[in-house]
């Protein structure tokens, strides 16, 4: 019953944004607003003979965000394309990966009160690039997760409220909510059972947009809040993935940014490393799963961007 609720949702949603592509290829290109920014943030440290001590450091983050925008007296079609990737290394060390993003982003939206409110229906994607290893020390890994390792797309169904071009907001009761997973040896790290590689839920969802530039002079700021409970099982546990920080232009080529990310899904269980004493006297390592924890992640970085249409 939960699948064909699904494939249901899946049918509707993409019989409208197909309506709205269709539409949109129909009218003239000055409905369309295109825009983008990339940025490269660089950190290095180099140390020699210090004697407070300390290790050589090198960090670089590269991050690029496109968009493309419709606007139409009856209709608006907001798609993002959010990238990230970077990496960090200390001395005598392997390069770890410090960020790393794919997100794709797609809500249409048909009016339904005074271009203010609008019958809308979503899509989203999001999944990352390279592997990553949580790092134990003494040049130890374990591998937690790759690219479509997990990978999560949502499609929805319901009302967007957007009263001005920055601010967003999108409810919806009627989600399909599904977790891919392509590697199976992670499959129970993403609340999968073992050996699956797919997990369809059926829910509600939220989506919250702010992108207000300037809210001093030469400071952007930017916030993405998604939500999604699973009506069918513990719904009052819900998903959050959520998004927030400042780009702060010194000039047109350099910037500063900024942000945090926090992440709370019940279904990613805390691994967790013990190391015990067997009776021959050898320390043994084992890897428990335990419940799930709040994410966060801070990335601030000096560095130089180029920024494209609007």
């Amino acid at each position: 019953m939960k699948q064909i609720r699904i494939r249901v949702i899946l049918s509707l949603v993409v019989m409208v944004l197909s309506a709205g592509l269709v539409k949109a290829q129909q009218d003239s290109l000055s409905h369309w607003t295109l825009g983008g920014n990339s940025s490269f943030t660089f950190n290095q440290i180099s140390l020699k003979n210090w004697a407070a001590g300390g290790k050589n450091s090198l960090s670089g983050t590269f991050l690029t965000k496109v968009t493309a925008n419709y606007k139409s007296d009856k209709a608006t079609w907001d798609n993002v394309l959010d990238l990230g990737y970077g990496l960090m290394k200390y001395d005598g060390e392997d390069y770890q990966k410090s960020e790393d993003k794919v997100l794709l982003s797609s809500v249409y939206g048909y009016d339904a009160a005074k271009q203010k409110l609008f019958y809308s229906a979503s899509f989203d994607f999001k999944t990352q690039f390279a592997n990553g290893y949580k790092y134990l020390g003494n040049n130890e890994r374990e591998y937690v997760s790759k690219g479509f390792a997990p990978a999560y797309i949502n499609f929805s169904l319901g009302m967007l409220y957007k009263p001005a071009d920055w601010f967003s907001f999108f409810l919806s009761p009627v989600t399909a909510h599904m977790t891919i997973v392509t590697d199976t040896l992670l499959s129970k790290s993403y609340g999968l059972d073992q050996g699956d590689k797919l997990r369809c839920e059926y829910g509600a969802s939220a989506k919250l947009n702010i992108n207000k530039k300037n809210i001093v002079k030469n400071v952007d700021y930017f916030l993405r809040a998604d939500f999604f409970s699973n009506l069918a099982d513990h719904p009052e546990h819900i998903d959050v993935d959520m998004e927030t920080g400042f780009n702060l232009n010194v000039n047109d080529w350099l910037t500063a940014i900024l942000k945090f990310n926090i992440l709370f899904d019940d279904d990613i269980k805390y691994k967790e490393t013990i190391e015990t004493v067997d009776a021959s006297g050898d320390i043994v390592k084992e890897t428990r799963l335990r419940g799930a924890r709040v994410q966060v992640k801070e990335l601030f970085g000096f560095g130089l961007q180029f920024k494209w249409g609007k």
